[in-house]
This record gives C-alpha cells, sequence and structure tokens, in this order.
C-alpha cells in the first residue's frame, strides 16, 4: 500500500462533508421556519418534532464520524509517508470503518426525512377529505 491509496478518499470524504453539512443547514431552515410559525403547537408540527429531534441527532454523529474519517485517513498517509506501513494501513481500515459508519447514519437519517414527509403528504391528504358526518 503506498500513499495515494488513502489519498483517494479525501475528495470523496469532503464531497460527503460537503453534502452533509447542506442536510443540516436543511434542517435547520426547517425547524427555524416551523419556531416561527404562529402555526407552532399544531398537531403536523408537534407530529414531526420527534423526527426532527432524532435527525437533528444523527447529522451531528454522521458529520462526526465524517470528520472522523477524514482525519484518520490523513494521519493514514502520514503513517504511509513516515513508512510505516503496518499503522497506514490500519488507520485506513479505520478510516473506512468510519466512513462506512456516516454512511449508514446518513441512510437512517434520510428515512427519517422520508417518514416526515409522509406525515406531511397524509395530512394534504385529510386536508382534502370532506369532513364526514
Amino acid at each position: 500500500m503506498n500513499l495515494t491509496t488513502p489519498a483517494l478518499l479525501f475528495p470523496a470524504i469532503s464531497l460527503l462533508l460537503l453534502a452533509y453539512t447542506n442536510r443540516f443547514l436543511t434542517l435547520a431552515q426547517v425547524i427555524r421556519q416551523l419556531n416561527a410559525s404562529t402555526d407552532r403547537g399544531a398537531d403536523l408540527v408537534q407530529r414531526q418534532l420527534p423526527g426532527l429531534k432524532r435527525r437533528i441527532a444523527l447529522t451531528q454523529y454522521m458529520q462526526g464520524f465524517g470528520v472522523l474519517s477524514f482525519l484518520l485517513c490523513a494521519l493514514s498517509m502520514f503513517a504511509l509517508f513516515l513508512e510505516a506501513q503496518a499503522a497506514g494501513k490500519l488507520l485506513f481500515g479505520a478510516s473506512i470503518l468510519t466512513l462506512a459508519l456516516s454512511l449508514v447514519l446518513s441512510l437512517v437519517e434520510v428515512l427519517i426525512s422520508t417518514e416526515a414527509l409522509s406525515v406531511v403528504v397524509q395530512d394534504l391528504e385529510d386536508a382534502r377529505r370532506p369532513p364526514q358526518a
């Protein structure tokens, strides 16, 4: 294994962190809009709060593991630069594992986001139905 192997992950991790930041900013914007809304106590808003809390925590962890992956990748390159092959391989393996964990957390966050959209769609469908007597 040479120095260029872990270097191949750098652009991928950087793009992933950028995508995570965009998801975080979108989530923050949704929460701020709900906070500014006059209907903060509405049933639809209240049903979304648990999912929003989980998404905040997941976003924090997926960003954390993404950054840790980036750091481990950099340390792997440094170890390989110092010709410490065993340490370089170990750090690179740890980098890939933390990146995979970050991706799994991202998938869970997307699934929760999809559930939240389903709640909104259900509310829209309920609003279209004529009241039953």
